[in-house]
């Protein structure tokens, strides 16, 4: 695949996350990587009607190769990918139901959701949940390359969503299913649910996550 064809998946993927009210407004950033080089959505900008000549393009050290002005969370972005090598593409979004999640003091990740589906643990887990940190800080940025080694999926408390893949397809289906098991979190709350069992959820993890490791 050309690296025209990856840029307009990036501009595709932005716009139907935007369309389908996954992002609002200016929120919310998409990067990918080609080959040593990172496409990042722009500052400021929302994700609807993107195109490539409006994507940011910087370097592995975060230094820009063109005019384009990259969003203020680059430098996570970048963090993720010295992290995981395996990663090309990343995925912010302020998902409503997610970010919901994000606001309940309750909330300690894994241990908080109901196994309820086994999607949510073949796309999602483990996930990590990060303590609040200003937007477009050092110290976000920090603590996400801290984490992102060991998680593809990361919870930023009072923030939102993030996840890693190793296509942009990938990434993107991760952020769906954490936006869909945060929305059954609280269609169900307070109703007698049926949850997988334990040797359900030992068998997806054997099956789709630690083989794959």
């Amino acid at each position: 695949m050309n690296n025209d064809s990856v840029l307009e998946q990036l501009c595709d993927a932005a716009d139907s996350f935007y369309e389908r009210g996954y992002a609002h407004g200016s929120t919310g950033n998409i990067s990918v990587r080609v080959e040593e080089e990172v496409w990042v959505t722009p500052t400021g900008q929302s994700l609807r009607g993107l195109s490539p000549e409006r994507l940011a393009r910087l370097d592995a050290g975060g230094n820009q190769l063109n005019a384009n002005k990259p969003s203020k969370e680059y430098p996570f972005h970048l963090a993720i990918y010295r992290q995981r090598p395996e990663a090309r593409a990343v995925v912010h979004l302020h998902s409503t139901y997610a970010v919901a999640l994000s606001c309940l003091e309750s909330f300690e990740g894994d241990e908080s959701l109901q196994p309820l589906t086994p999607y949510y643990f073949m796309r999602v887990a483990p996930l990590a949940v990060l303590p609040y940190f200003r937007p477009g800080s050092t110290r976000l940025a920090g603590a996400i390359e801290e984490t992102a080694a060991a998680h593809h999926s990361i919870l930023l408390r009072n923030h939102g969503l993030i996840c890693a893949g190793s296509t942009l397809s990938e990434a993107a289906d991760r952020a769906e299913e954490l936006e869909q098991a945060a929305r059954l979190h609280f269609i169900l709350r307070g109703e007698r649910t049926r949850a997988l069992s334990p040797a359900d959820v030992e068998e997806l993890l054997d099956t789709f996550v630690r083989k794959l490791s």
